[in-house]
C-alpha cells in the first residue's frame, strides 16, 4: 500500500470509536526479573517467514541478504518508513516494553505536526499528538516502522489532539498488556478489562494515585484469571510508585 493510501486508511480507522467483545487466544509467558520489578515476558507473534533472529533493545538493526533489516526479531525492507536505511521497531512482549533504537525526529508534517519530547539525553520520548495527526504519519517522521504498535502501547485505540503518547518505553519497566491479561484463556471477554486499562492510564496520566488504587480494587485486579498476574502492579500501588505506574499504563 502507498503511504499516501496508508495515511487515509489510517485516519479512517482512527474516526472509529467503540470496542469490539472478542474471544482471547490462550497465552503464555515465563517469569523473568528485570531490574527491581518481576515480570512476565514473552516471543511476540511474528508472521511466517519472516526472521526471527532477536535484535536486543538499544543495538543496532541486524543487515539481512537483500535489502531487508533485522529489527526486533522481524525482518523488514529497508527504507521502510521511506527514507529510514535504519527504521526503528517498537516491540511489545508479554508485559513488557523497549524500541530497538533511538527515534530519529524529522520534522513536522501534514498529518504528523505534533511536538516532540526529549529527554535529558536528547532522545525522542513522547509526543504530543496535534489535530489531523495519524500514526502512518507519525511513524514516517520518527522512522518508526511499527506505528500501528504505538496506539496499543498507549492502552487507546483512537489517538486525540492534545494527547501525549509514550514513543520510548523503559525496558528497565513492566507495562500491562492492553488487550487481555497473559493469563488470559479461550472465551474472555475483553472489554472490562480494556476499559480499566484506559482508566487507570488516565488516572496514571493524572498522577491521581488513589485513583488508580481504586480502580484497580474495584474494576481490574478482579479481571486478571491468574492473582499472582496483577501482583506488580499491586506491588507499585502499595509503595506509590508512579513513575512506574506511568510506564505500565502508558
Amino acid at each position: 500500500m502507498k503511504k499516501a493510501a496508508a495515511i487515509t486508511t489510517g485516519i479512517s480507522a482512527l474516526v472509529v470509536g467503540g470496542l469490539v467483545a472478542l474471544a482471547a487466544p490462550a497465552v503464555a509467558g515465563v517469569y523473568t526479573q528485570v531490574s527491581s520489578w518481576q515480570t512476565v515476558t514473552g516471543v511476540p507473534s511474528l508472521q511466517a517467514g519472516t526472521d526471527r533472529s532477536a535484535t536486543a533493545p538499544g543495538a543496532s538493526p541486524t543487515p539481512l541478504p537483500g535489502d531487508d533489516v533485522n529489527v526486533g526479531g522481524v525482518s523488514i525492507p529497508v527504507n521502510d518508513p521511506g527514507g529510514c536505511d535504519k527504521p526503528a521497531w517498537l516491540q511489545l512482549g508479554r508485559a513488557s516494553a523497549s524500541l530497538n533504537r533511538d527515534l530519529i525526529d524529522s520534522g513536522p508534517r501534514e498529518y504528523a505536526a505534533g511536538t516532540a519530547g526529549l529527554d535529558d539525553q536528547g532522545r525522542v520520548v513522547t509526543y504530543t499528538v496535534a489535530a489531523g495527526d495519524a500514526l502512518d504519519a507519525i511513524g514516517d517522521r520518527f522512522c518508526l516502522a511499527n506505528p500501528g504498535s504505538v496506539s496499543t502501547l498507549n492502552h487507546t485505540r483512537v489517538i486525540q489532539p492534545g494527547e501525549l503518547l509514550l514513543l520510548r518505553p523503559d525496558s528497565t519497566l513492566p507495562w500491562i498488556p492492553y488487550f487481555n491479561p497473559n493469563s488470559a484463556t479461550e472465551g474472555y471477554l475483553q472489554i472490562p478489562y480494556q476499559r480499566a486499562v484506559e482508566a487507570m492510564s488516565a488516572a496514571a496520566h493524572a498522577n491521581d494515585l488513589d485513583a488508580l488504587r481504586s480502580i484497580f480494587a474495584n474494576d481490574l485486579e478482579a479481571l486478571f484469571p491468574d492473582p499472582a498476574e496483577a501482583d506488580v502492579i499491586r506491588h507499585a500501588l502499595a509503595v506509590g510508585d508512579l513513575v512506574a505506574l506511568r510506564q505500565m499504563f502508558a
